[in-house]
């Protein structure tokens, strides 16, 4: 692992507890800003400095989204450099927690993830010496704030890393806007802020977002989204569905009753996915339901004698999951439903032509052009016109970017 000289900005998040610093007494750091800008990074290995010098024998957490995010995106990194530097690092992943030990000091530190409202209560009845949140804008309120409540040691420090998010959000409002009234330090990032990004990168992420999306993850503003939620889709992003063989394929479903059910088929060739074929099932416009069997007979003339490695289903449409393994012929596996990471997933996705839709798909093209962010000041779409654009959203999140699919362009230029 090569580490860059650090920019001073990634020295400041360094050194600011100790005991010269200008920021020593502060009680916390916010690091908000741009992707890619390197903070997340200095701002764990300054965690772990900080702890060995302030404290022994003691427990600390690190908290991301979900707990396997914050393995993935703090965890492994952080122990990779700290082995380099001479730590003892022993890792109980079944258990969530790390032992470091170094020059004969010992700490301790557990793996939270905020995902929703009930992961207060995992954290409750803990004592801690500090905490480290990973992109606390995606966590809810009461988990951050239970977790501060269990800082109760004297000394303890609050670390907090995140993009932005829409300037109605509580975090931004309680800790951005006046970070004075917190005892915190507030450093903002960009990209130019991480000495280990080229300028061609720092090009290329430019070339991936448009609109609120580039002044929330290029420029690290906090900023309400607004207009098309994929403006780029114009009538030339649409192509014709190539010729096979293809290499493997996929099918996403948005499952309705009521509303419509939206089913994609995806064909992969050449390291791009195709949306080669779709079924979309209006109840309201054809004037009639159909039952979960039928639903799944249209499903299977969908594939047709096609070899489908995995469908991916709305998680909430539990009755058609159930159904389609009962019939024991394809592996279906929940869909991923974070609607705003899912979003811009797809947005990168269809940039970068992982992911193409075919001129036949005409209902996606449709909705396309129509879906919209709403104007309530919340980052979600209007609910309409979405069935297929969540069908195409699950197939990027749960498959093609998910944890648990797999990746067909993992060497990204």
């Amino acid at each position: 692992m090569e580490i860059k000289p650090f920019s001073e900005k990634q020295l400041r998040v360094l050194s600011w507890w100790c005991g010269n610093s200008e920021s020593a007494d502060k009680d916390a750091i916010i690091c908000d800003g741009a992707v890619r800008s390197g903070k997340t990074f200095c701002m764990s290995i300054s965690f772990v400095f900080w702890m060995f010098y302030r404290f022994k024998n003691s427990s600390f957490a690190i908290c991301g989204k979900t707990i396997r995010s914050a393995w993935r995106n703090i965890i492994t990194p952080m122990t990779q450099t700290l082995k380099m530097l001479g730590f003892s690092v022993e890792e109980r992943i079944s258990k969530n927690y790390i032992d470091l030990s170094y020059n004969g000091i010992e700490n301790r530190i557990y793996v939270f993830g905020g995902k929703d409202e009930s992961s207060a209560s995992l954290i409750q009845g803990m004592t801690l010496s500090g905490v480290l949140f990973d992109e606390v804008a995606l966590m809810p309120r009461s988990f951050v704030e239970q977790a501060l409540a269990r800082c109760s040691v004297e000394g303890s420090k609050y670390w907090f890393n995140c993009n932005p998010e829409y300037p109605a959000h509580w975090f931004y409002r309680s800790w951005i806007k006046n970070p004075d009234s917190k005892n915190a330090l507030y450093l903002h990032f960009t990209m130019r802020d991480n000495p280990s990004l080229s300028k061609a990168t720092i090009r290329r992420y430019e070339s991936l977002y448009s609109g609120s999306f580039y002044e929330r993850f290029i420029l690290g503003k906090w900023v309400a989204v607004s207009g098309a939620v994929y403006p780029f889709m114009k009538d030339s992003s649409f192509v014709k569905k190539p010729d096979g063989p293809f290499e493997r394929y996929c099918v996403s479903i948005d499952y309705g009753t009521v509303n419509p059910a939206s089913f994609g088929l995806w064909a992969l060739k050449e390291e791009v996915w195709y949306r080669i074929d779709e079924v979309y099932f209006d109840s309201r416009r054809e004037g009639f339901q159909k039952t979960d069997e039928e639903h799944y007979d249209a499903l299977e003339k969908l594939i047709g004698k096609r070899s489908v490695n995995d469908i991916t289903v709305d998680p909430s449409a539990a009755s058609f999951i159930e159904t389609i393994r009962r019939h024991g012929k394809y592996n279906v596996i929940p869909a991923v439903n974070d609607v705003i990471n899912g979003i811009r997933l797809t947005g990168c996705a269809l940039k970068e032509g992982r992911i193409k839709i075919c001129d036949n798909c005409v209902d996606s093209i449709r909705e396309f052009s129509l879906y919209r962010w709403s104007e309530n000041g919340t980052d979600l779409p209007v609910k309409e016109n979405d069935h297929a654009m969540d069908d195409i959203r699950y197939f990027v999140a749960t498959i093609l970017d998910g944890d648990d699919g797999f990746k067909v362009f993992a060497a990204r230029r």
